[in-house]
């Protein structure tokens, strides 16, 4: 009898003791190809040397060192790095151990910084609908996706949320895409002066919408409006790229594919690469300055921010991205996994949406393709489509909800940036398998 606490109490795993490559292995010896990166985390793969050996490195030299006495060389050597490449006037670095961490801190940053400048009063956040920021209260409270909100509602924060930019469901009929993003990103002014000019404290959006919505990049022109509205009211702007970022949807950050820049930018999942837990967020010199030069500190942190260890692994990751060419390959294999993913299923009844950026990928499920009606979600076929491709040797990400947290299932492919153009075939063959077998007869 098993002692672990599951995510799934019925649920009866194999166990994992392998990686080599784009597969992961199980005490039976079979393969699966990993085409979700887990939770689009396996940027790198499994089994990497360089990787491992830098990890080796730094527990022989120095496993931990708590921040509240020390800094480290991998933390310092790794900020630097981010912020070498990172968009617009982010500055400085703060390092977590993942994506709901990042989220969090983000929050209360933004909440000290309005302090530390003399505005008591801004303390609303506003996020979007049918989004996902992390599974911690304040993260869950800033996520929109209903069905994980429910249980815990009494709980939450009060945080404002309105409509994402999901043009396949959401754009009126005979509407452009330039028009309709223009008019989504008018609902967060909108939500401003309903609540108060001088009351919002930030806006929360992921530039590609990933587990809730499945790969959905916003229209042209919406994140640039985002950002006037922001600027317009002193709200802060706060990217989650914790899922779609380093390099995921074909750029380091992902936001530079809409040409803005945050405030403050949540990264975690790819940095580390599943090598090691870690997270980051990072915000402007003008946030830092705010802290620096009125309390002197940041009121917030856990015992294993800026770990070594982790940081050390993160560094070694993002070296890879960069020296590797890795980042440049996503787009062109992505490309190829789309065309492909349109071949096998574009034409199918059944599939609704192929989308994404990069080698981020969803694909829609519906019950009826011209009207956009989703399935029953008695069916459970996103589960249902996940365990035939499980048992077919492919690791895929469906998930329910799609529409409005109850109804609506889409599939997340998010493989590791190695692979090869014989991959994306055994990706695509065995997802077809998979989605055919499982849908309703």
């Amino acid at each position: 009898m098993s002692h672990v606490f599951p995510r799934h109490c019925k649920s009866d795993l194999p166990t994992a003791v392998g990686g080599e490559g784009c597969y992961l292995i199980d005490a039976s010896g079979k393969r699966y190809f990993d085409g979700s990166g887990g939770a689009a985390v396996s940027c790198l793969g499994h089994g990497d040397a360089e990787i491992a050996a830098a990890i080796k490195a730094q527990v022989d030299k120095l496993a931990f060192a708590h921040t509240g006495f020390f800094t480290s060389d991998p933390a310092e050597e790794l900020a630097d790095l981010l912020i070498a490449n990172a968009p617009g006037d982010l500055d400085r670095v703060y390092f977590v151990s993942g994506g709901s961490e990042a989220t969090e801190a983000a929050i209360k940053l933004a909440r000290q910084y309005h302090l530390e400048n003399g505005e008591p009063n801004r303390r609303h956040v506003i996020a979007r609908r049918q989004s996902y920021h992390g599974n911690t209260l304040g993260a869950l409270a800033a996520g929109g996706n209903e069905w994980r909100r429910q249980q815990f509602a009494p709980l939450l924060i009060d945080i404002s949320h309105i409509d994402p930019c999901y043009e396949y469901a959401e754009k009126p009929e005979g509407m452009t895409s330039y028009d309709y993003g223009q008019q989504a990103a008018q609902a967060l002014e909108d939500k401003i002066l309903r609540l108060g000019s001088d009351s919002v404290m930030a806006f929360m959006a992921e530039p590609v919408v990933g587990a809730t919505l499945g790969a959905v990049p916003a229209v042209e022109g919406y994140f640039k409006r985002i950002r006037e509205i922001c600027d317009q009211y002193g709200v802060l702007l706060i990217l989650d790229e914790v899922m779609c970022g380093m390099g995921r949807t074909g750029h380091l950050f992902a936001c530079d594919a809409d040409g803005i820049a945050p405030d403050i930018l949540c990264i975690a999942k790819g940095l580390g690469a599943g090598y090691q837990p870690i997270g980051a967020m990072l915000c402007t010199d003008k946030i830092y300055n705010a802290i620096d030069g009125g309390s002197g500190f940041f009121q917030h942190g856990h015992t294993y921010i800026g770990h070594p260890v982790a940081t050390a692994a993160g560094l070694a990751v993002v070296r890879a991205l960069l020296d590797r060419g890795l980042v440049e390959r996503v787009t062109p294999m992505g490309d190829k996994l789309q065309t492909a993913l349109v071949a096998a299923l574009g034409q199918h009844p059944h599939v609704g949406d192929i989308r994404g950026r990069g080698l981020f990928r969803g694909i829609e499920l519906v019950a009826d393709r011209d009207t956009k009606a989703p399935f029953d979600p008695a069916l459970k076929l996103a589960a249902t489509v996940k365990k035939a491709a499980f048992e077919a040797g492919l690791i895929c990400y469906p998930m329910s909800g799609t529409r409005d947290g109850r109804k609506g299932d889409h599939i997340l492919l998010a493989p590791p940036f190695i692979l090869t153009d014989d991959h994306v075939d055994e990706i695509v063959d065995k997802l077809k398998a998979a989605i055919l077998s499982s849908l309703p007869k």
